[in-house]
């Protein structure tokens, strides 16, 4: 199906420290496709800087919450930028990273080329190994050869056409896994999904993050 425009959805808490090279690196993703898009970002529940940081980029919009709860966040933002614009849900993708992330260029053009055979996209994450101590990015080398990311799913490196989205019922009020879920009712309503880990996503190599049992605490227990 032909794919009209892109929505970009960025959750934010408290990133001022990263979020404006994420919103640097999806402006040249954005760039690198031949279809108008959109990105909203979200800041849930932040006490920080990060509203200034979004509202530095004019072509972003940006949205406040105060649920403290990266599901409703992620879902409130699709809202708002179907709501702000004029594609068919069935010829709009949406695309979804994080804000302490950083995506390559061409990270919107292999949504894209998911999306021409597949109703949503499960893409790679890599952590900055520079953040890492020594024996974790020892572990996390040797424990990821190539083809161990596929099939697993990252809130960061997400994309689904938003009609798909639409009738599994979106992102549930979860505190953590809405991603997994998501992708879980995908599949049992038998929506095909596309994996790849050409063009990862790089995220933060924190060990304390803003979601319990998330990437930093994967990241934390890579030498346990």
């Amino acid at each position: 199906m032909t794919t009209e425009g892109v929505l970009v959805v960025i959750p934010a808490r408290n990133e001022e420290s990263t979020l404006g090279a994420c919103l640097e690196s999806v402006a040249a993703a954005r760039a690198a496709v031949p279809v108008p898009s959109t990105v909203v970002v979200v800041l849930d529940a932040c006490t920080d800087g990060s509203a200034g940081v979004a509202r530095r980029f004019p072509d972003v919009i940006v949205i406040e919450r105060d649920h403290a709860n990266v599901g409703r966040s992620r879902h409130d933002a699709v809202v708002a930028g179907l709501c702000a614009s004029t594609v068919p849900t069935d010829r709009t993708w949406l695309a979804f990273t994080d804000a302490d992330s950083v995506v390559p260029d061409f990270w919107l053009r292999e949504h894209l080329d998911g999306a021409a055979g597949s109703d949503a996209y499960v893409g790679a994450v890599v952590p900055r190994l520079d953040e890492l101590d020594e024996a974790r990015r020892r572990a996390w080398k040797r424990s990821h050869p190539p083809g161990a990311t596929l099939g697993h799913v990252h809130g960061a490196n997400l994309g689904v056409r938003a009609d798909a989205y639409t009738r599994v019922g979106g992102f549930l009020p979860l505190f953590i896994g809405e991603d997994v879920d998501l992708v879980a009712r995908l599949r049992a309503a038998r929506y095909t999904i596309a994996e790849s880990e050409r063009h990862p996503v790089t995220t933060s190599g924190r060990l304390t993050g803003r979601a319990p049992d998330g990437y930093a605490a994967y990241l934390r227990g890579l030498t346990t």
